[in-house]
This record gives structure tokens, C-alpha cells and sequence, in this order.
């Protein structure tokens, strides 16, 4: 064998192992990429599952009084304030 085809063979060796190398990290790549996506669906998803325990809901109700002045209410923990004769939803 002489010396060019030695350097030759080493090019040759070396462009190979490059190759391989780009190859293997490609596919690392990819497969970080698509556990990356499934996280963050399961994430979604629990978050959902976690948020859908504290459904809110409200409900009006008409009191009717028979005294003079302010009425104060009290309703899932809020204190609506409302005067005679307007409405719960402008005050």
C-alpha cells in the first residue's frame, strides 16, 4: 500500500464515523422531541383533570324584604351590597 491510498482509507474511515456519529445524535434528537411533546400533553391533560375539581358555579337568588334601607347578602363567600331598587349586576 503506498501513502495515498493510507490517506485515502483514513478519509474515508474518518468521514464514516462522522456520519455515524450526526446519525446517532439525530436520533437522540428526535427522540428527546417526542418525550418533550408527550409531557407536555400529559401536563395539559393533568392540569385539566387538577382544574376540574373546582368548578364554579353561580346562582341568583331574589330575597324579598320587608324593611326599609340597605340589604346585605351573603353568597358562596361574597358580600353583595345592593340597594332598593337597583339591580345586583350594577352595584
Amino acid at each position: 500500500m503506498n501513502c495515498d491510498e493510507c490517506k485515502l482509507a483514513q478519509k474515508r474511515f474518518s468521514e464514516e464515523s462522522a456520519l455515524a456519529m450526526a446519525e446517532r445524535t439525530i436520533r437522540r434528537l428526535w427522540i428527546t422531541i417526542i418525550i418533550l411533546i408527550v409531557l407536555m400533553a400529559g401536563l395539559s391533560v393533568g392540569f385539566f383533570v387538577y382544574e376540574s375539581q373546582f368548578e364554579e358555579y353561580s346562582e341568583y337568588t331574589e330575597v324579598e324584604a320587608e324593611q326599609e334601607g340597605d340589604y346585605n347578602f351573603v353568597s358562596g363567600g361574597d358580600l353583595n351590597y345592593v340597594t332598593e331598587g337597583a339591580s345586583p349586576e350594577g352595584n
